[in-house]
């Protein structure tokens, strides 16, 4: 560990109580399309190794290449993928019979707020944002009950009427739930008398969501946006759509609506969130129609191997088994980027965020780094307790060093590009870009890692002023 570097970076954290009085600044922000109700169970390896046993599961059944959910096995199948190989994943449930065997089987240890626009939009609310507008598909009582009680978080009630989100509640609309199956790094689970070790603490995502599936649209929000206008828009919520459901032609009819909240708010940001799907029609749709709209795009290691698979399948053949590091991530950072031709490109991994943007974008290279900085304290401080639900727990985690994993990835990237500034302060140029890189504070032993990509990515861009 490189004690003086570990001491610059901590300085640099030091102005992060400041960033964030800053943050208060921003008039208006919206997430759309995804919000639904999350319900988190931890699961143990020994429970696992129960529930194979009762379906007889064997090791080829883990390999099948199938990711859809029709059954309980299905769901096991996803959850030990994941464990035995610290990945997450969200697959989709289209059957009445499997929610029931989740609920039976599974179960939860609480439920709390889902889906990257809802997760946002609580997150947006606590940092102080003036007004925070969410789309909601289906919004009834139980999940108002997942918005924090906040007058800065608005959505649209039964008559077309903003309203702070926690007091909506449409009665007619159906409750939308995400099973997140939480597992611990070094637990252990035996299938067929093999016992596998979970690398990385991770999860795995069984989602019911009709509507979200369907990317079913409030035109009523759409309508009282065009009336309010916004600062910053994060748009998400695409990966839960199929290909085998037209979801290429749902990406390419949000096409006009981009075009028009961009004519209609010049100044403004739009950022695209990426998150894990299966399907690759969909992956390459929304690189070839939105990314390009998008001034922003963000993701994590996994989700970039996901793209880099439909960009260049040679390459992602030679590091899909490699261990990925900073040096093979920026290189599929930049494939990514310069395939989608958009401004501003972040990836978040374990220990490090990484942006690569055009020079001269509207953001700068400082004003990036201070919030990633942001970012990555807040989003410590949301592992360690558990939740960011209110302003005062948003710093839990000021104060504490930046990881060594973080610095070392950050001196092989400045190696990689022979570019030593970038270890000493995060920033240098590279060809016709910039690049900002932060190494990370981490948590030991998170409490939740749920929603921590949205929130790494939202308060990064956000942040960054």
């Amino acid at each position: 560990m490189n004690i003086s570097a570990q001491k610059k970076w901590n300085t640099f954290y030091n102005d992060i109580p400041a960033q964030l009085q800053k943050v208060k600044q921003v008039k208006r922000v919206a997430t759309a399309f995804n919000t639904n109700i999350d319900a988190v169970v931890k699961i143990s390896g020994a429970k696992i190794t129960e529930l194979a046993k009762s379906f007889n599961m064997q090791e080829k059944d883990i390999n099948a290449g199938i990711t859809q959910i029709t059954n309980g096995k299905d769901v096991l199948r996803g959850i030990i993928k994941c464990f035995i190989n610290g990945i997450a994943e969200e697959w989709l449930c289209d059957s009445d019979n499997t929610f029931n065997w989740l609920k039976d089987n599974i179960g939860y240890n609480r439920l709390q707020m889902g889906g990257q626009g809802g997760i946002v939009a609580n997150a947006m609310a606590v940092l102080g944002i003036e007004n925070v507008y969410v789309h909601t598909a289906s919004h009834p009582k139980l999940q108002s009950e997942q918005f924090l009680g906040l007058p800065n978080l608005q959505a649209v009630d039964d008559n077309g009427t903003l309203r702070p989100a926690y007091q909506i509640d449409r009665k007619n609309d159906p409750a939308l739930v995400h099973w997140i199956i939480e597992f611990d790094v070094g637990d252990k689970l035996t299938l067929a008398d093999k016992v596998f070790m979970c690398p990385k603490s991770n999860r795995f995502i069984a989602s019911y969501d009709s509507a979200n599936i369907e990317l079913k649209i409030n035109n009523d929000f759409l309508q009282k946006l065009h009336d309010t206008g916004f600062d910053y828009m994060i748009l998400s919520g695409f990966h839960s759509l199929s290909s085998e459901n037209n979801g290429e032609e749902k990406i390419k009819n949000i096409v006009p609506l981009i075009k028009k909240w961009k004519a209609d708010n010049p100044q403004s940001v739009i950022h695209l969130e990426f998150a894990s799907t299966q399907d690759k029609k969909i992956r390459k749709a929304l690189m070839e129609y939105l990314a390009p709209l998008a001034d922003s795009i963000g993701f994590n290691e996994r989700e970039a191997l996901d793209l880099l698979e439909v960009i260049d399948i040679n390459e992602f053949n030679t590091v899909k088994n490699q261990k990925l590091n900073a040096r093979i991530l920026f290189d599929i950072l930049l494939k990514i980027k310069e395939k989608c031709q958009t401004p501003r490109a972040q990836l978040h991994f374990f220990g490090m965020y990484l942006t690569i943007q055009n020079k001269g974008y509207k953001i700068t290279p400082e004003q990036n780094k201070r919030g990633m900085m942001l970012a990555a304290t807040i989003a410590a401080s949301k592992a360690g307790t558990g939740s960011i639900n209110s302003f005062d727990e948003l710093l839990w985690a000021h104060g504490k060093g930046v990881s060594d994993v973080g610095l070392k990835e950050l001196y092989n990237l400045a190696q990689y590009l022979d570019r030593p500034q970038l270890y000493e302060n995060g920033i240098c140029d590279f060809s016709e870009y910039e690049v900002i890189a932060v190494p990370t504070i981490l948590i030991d032993k998170p409490l939740t890692l749920v929603g921590m990509g949205d929130t790494i990515s939202s308060v990064s861009l956000i942040g960054a002023l």
